[in-house]
């Protein structure tokens, strides 16, 4: 893996200081701490910074074409690369290198913009093509490696990996983007293609950009989006059959590297199911790693360890005090913008223990979304049947006084907790999943805000982000939109975001096999019940890993990668996020009511209510503002 950068003058040939590419590129060692390298000529600088993964000895970056009048900076990998090297070869492309990076410079010469189309991997790339005078710049189907980039008021175009690499250059504008921090609020990230800046932007997964110099810049340009025709006849026998032959293929094609290479493991299925196809396709025992939890509420180790001894893999444990709130600065760094997944703090430290074994590791990232494993959408489909069995014109009404007045209660046994149900009720589909996967939902973000900050937002609400993209899923589909919803916003946002900030940060490198994009469009030919059978989530996975998995891994309730924040802020965090939330740094900005806050931490600290996720969710603003903005 690795760390690209750039500055590129849209206007004309302005020298670029090598200085400040310099500096941009080494704000991002940590990506690539291996080997370094820069492209300079007039109006043109590219960065790279370098993960040595395959073709240790010749793979140096930035690399160049036969004449060197084409040079890309590459950050991913391209699993198919083998493949294509031969075809090039028959097109006239000489290849001076054994890796996958040459792939690409000799793939635009022959394809044009047209070439991410054959590319199957994890990648984000920025290539200069001096004859044609252009920029181009792409990102990966599903969004696992990240392209943030800005165009200046001078015209100069920045670019990197990281937003740190942009912020390192001097010009760019730390002006935060209200509609950001409305989005962040709401999600717990900045959703593509927003970024906290509003001078910058994230390239969206599955999209290029095209710069000509002397050009204005335009928008960028959509390559792939998985559409889900759920027109698949397969039977459920064949489905699994089919299933395994996928996971396995997706997973050889990764397990290529020339260093050290292992997986994760958390004991819960998709990892489980991927250390057992690693195992069936290796000659040697698998590296893995698990993090445990002294507290065994948190705690999934012992189901992690059934898998490592059925499959006799190196396993590596690491037992973390339930009490790892010390990176809590260093996350705030980490992401550069406001992120408030609490389980950034395991992965972290999952890929801090990897690391001390393996270089690459394979994840089960990207499962949930298209295996339909999250407990919501169950709940959300329930939802829909009573949404459909009455008119919209009916239930806005009814329900949505019974959201208002029934009792919100956290404390009580989930039958009794019907306030969100009925809130969901009185909503449209894609408003109500919105508001089911909202941090802060509307009416708290709406006491949360002041009215200064209401008038900045011009309106904005977060449930945009939904609605736009519910406009191209192109299915009624109760499972499949929300599917679409997911893979488009929190995996790429939040799942994707984490596991690349995390992992980078140790210079590790994490391959994604459930992300495979044609997985993806396979699983996206399916219809529910392969997905969720009656109560049952990841139906068809779990039916294909029985040979492979013990039922107690497979069927047992899903736990998920948790920290026990509610017990931190009424214990040993009180002092600080209550130093936090009511200091200055929050009250300065003018934007939050200092009674609502005051509010949350008190109904908190009684145990009348939890509000743990709205308060990470405020003190990782905080810290961003702390660690970032200052």
């Amino acid at each position: 893996m690795c760390g690209i950068t750039g500055i590129f003058d849209t206007r004309g040939k302005r020298e670029i200081e090598r200085a400040v590419l310099h500096r941009m590129n080494e704000s991002q060692f940590h990506r690539g701490p291996d080997e370094g390298g820069l492209h300079l000529e007039p109006g043109v600088g590219l960065g790279h910074r370098r993960l040595s993964i395959i073709d240790l000895s010749t793979g140096q970056q930035p690399l160049y074409n036969e004449d060197q009048s084409v040079c890309v900076v590459f950050n991913g990998e391209i699993y198919n690369y083998q493949d294509l090297i031969p075809e090039l070869q028959a097109l006239g492309h000489v290849f001076h290198t054994r890796s996958d990076t040459e792939v690409i410079v000799h793939a635009w010469e022959a394809w044009g913009e047209a070439c991410v189309n054959r590319f199957r991997g994890m990648f984000a790339f920025t290539l200069w093509d001096r004859n044609r005078e252009t920029l181009f710049l792409a990102r990966d189907r599903l969004g696992v490696k990240p392209l943030f980039y800005a165009l200046l008021e001078d015209g100069t175009f920045l670019f990197g990996s990281e937003l740190k690499s942009l912020l390192a250059h001097g010009g760019l504008k730390r002006e935060i983007d209200p509609c950001a921090v409305e989005e962040y609020f709401a999600l717990g990230y900045v959703a593509e293609p927003r970024a906290i800046f509003k001078q910058a932007r994230k390239l969206p997964p599955g999209h290029t950009l095209l710069l000509r110099r002397g050009m204005p810049v335009g928008e960028p340009r959509e390559y792939w989006d998985v559409r889900f025709t759920l027109d698949n006849p397969i039977s459920d026998m064949d489905a699994r059959a089919e299933l395994t032959h996928r996971l396995e293929e997706s997973i050889r094609l990764r397990m290529i590297a020339e260093v050290p290479l292992g997986a994760f493991l958390s004991g819960g299925v998709d990892s489980s199911a991927v250390v057992a196809m690693m195992a069936g396709l290796s000659k040697a025992p698998v590296n893995t790693c698990s993090i445990g939890f002294s507290d065994p509420s948190f705690n999934e180790s012992e189901f992690a360890q059934m898998v490592a001894d059925r499959y006799q893999t190196n396993h590596h444990l690491d037992v973390v005090e339930s009490d790892d709130f010390d990176l809590i600065d260093t996350l705030g760094r980490l992401y550069d913008e406001p992120y408030a997944d609490s389980s950034a703090i395991p992965t972290y430290r999952v890929c801090q223990l990897a690391r001390k074994h393996v270089t690459v590791a394979l994840s089960g990232d990207g499962g949930d979304e298209s295996f339909g494993g999250y407990r919501r959408y169950r709940q959300h489909l329930m939802e829909e049947k009573m949404r459909v069995a009455l008119p919209y014109g009916l239930r806005r009404p009814v329900f949505g006084l019974l959201g208002k007045l029934y009792p919100k209660a956290d404390w009580a046994p989930r039958v009794f907790r019907a306030k969100t149900t009925f809130e969901a009720m009185s909503r449209s589909s894609v408003e109500a999943y919105f508001h089911a996967v909202s941090i802060l939902r509307g009416p708290m973000r709406d006491q949360l805000f002041t009215e200064r900050f209401k008038s900045e937002l011009g309106g904005y609400d977060g449930i945009e982000v939904f609605k736009n993209h519910a406009a191209k899923a192109k299915t009624d589909d109760p499972l499949a939109l929300i599917q679409y919803l997911d893979l488009k916003t929190y995996l790429v946002g939040d799942i994707n975001t984490k596991v690349d900030r995390a992992s980078m940060a140790h210079s590790l490198e994490v391959r994604e096999p459930l992300m495979d994009h044609e997985l993806v469009e396979w699983m996206a030919s399916l219809r529910t019940p392969h997905k969720i059978h009656g109560n049952e989530g990841k139906y068809l996975l779990k039916k294909a890993m029985e040979p492979y998995l013990p039922n107690d891994v497979l069927y047992r309730p899903k736990m998920g990668f948790a920290v026990p924040l509610a017990r931190w802020f009424r214990g040993p965090l009180k002092q600080r996020v209550h130093e936090s939330l009511l200091g200055s740094r929050l009250a300065e900005t003018g934007w939050f009511n200092t009674g609502y806050l005051e509010h949350l931490l008190n109904a908190h600290a009684n145990g009348s209510r939890d509000y743990s996720a709205s308060i990470w969710t405020l003190l990782m603003f905080e810290t961003f503002l702390r660690t970032v903005m200052e």
